[in-house]
């Protein structure tokens, strides 16, 4: 019996260790682009988008990693959406961050720099291209950080995708497409939005690409279709899930509607894909 609560109490305490959320720096010094930044970062609870988070000045990703028991090898950078200004932490990170941690995913919720909030709330000229560039580039370094960590997080570096929503999505595509073929993500998941205002070039032979979104969204139907028909135009085959109804901004909020189920047909293209059958990795001894 004694042995038998010995077993317990260590399998609790390996649970409580990868059940404890990790947060390191994107970047190893203060973020490229913002060494003169005097804003102070603010957390706003009780939202109705749950919390978030604005006037982000240092990019941090926040580890949430999976019971070994359960471990994939397979992990996701989450970006969440908030148009530069804010960001939607809660609703589209760290609650989908547990799903798939409690599903033996590794999920790394990114915290990338937004721009100063002004007292009228948007800053005079602002446009997405130039408000995204520091969070697109916190995206960029996030996928270098964890691949770095890999070892330490139990992923592999080749199963490393990015997730993002609405501005997040932005972050998650400008990783996606960028020139290094070989820093790109191994997948890319985009939740109701993409590059917002001017369209990149899309290359061919992306990896796999994950897409989702409402035909009642009225903020980014319009750069979600484009987006799709470019990377179809580049010889792409993007996994596409286009709902009846959900509206922008669904995240992990539950309406009723089958907007509801993304999450669960992202993990079905995981599936599909072969990145939920465990790896060595993902269970060896640190």
């Amino acid at each position: 019996m004694h042995r038998h609560l010995v077993s317990i109490a260590v399998a609790l305490v390996c649970a409580a260790e990868f059940a404890t959320a990790q947060t390191v720096n994107v970047w190893p010094g203060v973020a490229p682009g913002s060494e003169s930044w005097k804003q102070k970062e603010i957390t706003i609870e009780n939202t109705p988008v749950g919390t978030v988070i604005m006037d982000v000045v240092t990019p941090t990703i926040t580890a949430y990693l999976p019971d070994p028991a359960k471990a994939t090898g397979t992990g996701v950078i989450i970006a969440p959406g908030g148009a530069f200004l804010a960001l939607a932490i809660s609703l589209e990170a760290i609650d989908a961050a547990k799903w798939l941690q409690q599903r033996g995913i590794a999920a790394f919720v990114l915290k990338y720099r937004t721009v100063e909030k002004k007292s009228d709330g948007i800053p005079a000229g602002l446009d997405l291209d130039t408000a995204g560039r520091y969070g697109m580039a916190d995206g960029i370094q996030a996928l270098k950080t964890v691949r770095q960590h890999a070892r330490e997080w139990r992923v592999e570096p080749y199963r490393i995708g990015i997730l993002g929503f609405s501005a997040g999505a932005m972050v998650a595509s400008a990783a996606l497409i960028q020139p290094d073929s070989a820093a790109r993500p191994s997948f890319a998941a985009l939740l109701y939005g993409g590059p917002f205002s001017k369209m990149p070039v899309v290359p061919k032979g992306l990896p796999p690409v994950f897409m989702a979104w409402a035909q009642d969204d009225p903020i980014a139907l319009a750069t979600v279709t484009r987006f799709h028909d470019a990377l179809i135009a580049a010889g792409n085959k993007p996994e596409a899930h286009i709902y009846n109804s959900g509206g922008h901004g669904f995240g992990m909020h539950k309406q009723g509607k089958s907007s509801d189920h993304w999450i669960d047909e992202f993990y079905y293209w995981l599936v599909a894909l072969g990145l939920t059958v465990p790896t060595q990795v993902a269970h060896r001894a640190k």
